[in-house]
């Protein structure tokens, strides 16, 4: 129960750092869209990819994952 919270806590920070980090990057001008909501998906997704790399890294370097 205590590896799940812990595992919880740290995906959910990798998460949160990785969402503020890519905000930054100016997805219009790497994309042609006219709806802005794909480019909002793109900044999700790609945020949810690096939290799990970051968060299996950090996991696998403390707990031995």
């Amino acid at each position: 129960m205590v590896y799940f919270f812990v595992r919880f806590v740290v995906y959910m920070l990798c998460f949160i750092l990785s969402f503020w980090a890519l905000s930054n990057v100016q997805f219009q001008k790497f994309t042609n869209v006219s709806k802005p909501g794909k480019t909002q998906l793109l900044l999700l997704l790609l945020s949810m990819a690096l939290a799990y790399l970051c968060g299996q890294f950090l996991l696998s370097l403390s707990m031995g994952y």
